[in-house]
């Protein structure tokens, strides 16, 4: 079983500003342009529906760089997403915009916000509180395959803190403080006998 995460996304890409990322392109699937796609979203079923506009992030010499796909369908073949999209007919096509992140309009995202997602930058600088003290201020956040790392500056160094529900039960950002619940060694050292 595992365990429920908070879900984080990237610092706004230059350009397509006002955005919130939720996928990647990662490989062709099949001859008609379809594209695996790896999620960011916690809610991939209102993200990508039909019509959905995406902005692309690629790099500035990609044939696709500052253009949008539109969705024309999602489905899911063996438990992975795979989608089409309008300006994408072919699998050569398909093949030109592998490895590109998708972002969508903070106005689509306002439409349907989903729970437990901040920005990196609304999450930087937050005080972590544990048992009603400061242990240190969020630094960075670290995205990983797994699971997002909050970057915990400490008195001591920094702290690498999953960013579960089990481990951080609550954020709130207009307050500024992360609370914390850590398991015993997260935030110190223990002895031989606590270990």
């Amino acid at each position: 079983m595992s365990t429920p995460s908070h879900r984080v996304t990237a610092p706004r890409p230059a350009q397509g500003a006002g955005s919130l990322r939720v996928g990647r392109l990662t490989k062709p699937h099949g001859l008609k342009g379809a594209l695996k796609v790896e999620m960011y979203t916690d809610n991939p079923d209102a993200r990508f529906v039909p019509g959905a506009r995406f902005h692309l992030q690629v790099p500035e010499e990609s044939p696709w760089f500052g253009r949008t796909i539109t969705v024309r369908e999602l489905r899911w073949f063996n438990g992975v997403p795979v989608a089409f999209f309008d300006e994408v007919s072919d699998r050569t096509l398909a093949e030109s915009i592998v490895r590109a992140i998708l972002w969508i309009d903070e106005d689509a995202v306002r439409a349907s916000v989903e729970e437990d997602a901040w920005y990196d930058h609304q999450l930087v600088g937050l005080d972590v509180h544990r048992d009603g003290q400061s242990v240190g201020k969020v630094a960075e956040v670290q995205h990983l395959p797994a699971q997002d790392l909050l970057v915990v500056q400490t008195p001591t160094g920094p702290v690498l803190v999953p960013l579960v529900e089990a481990i951080v039960p609550k954020v709130d950002v207009e307050a500024g403080v992360i609370t914390v619940t850590p398991p015993a060694g997260l935030f110190e050292e223990l002895s031989d006998e606590g270990a």
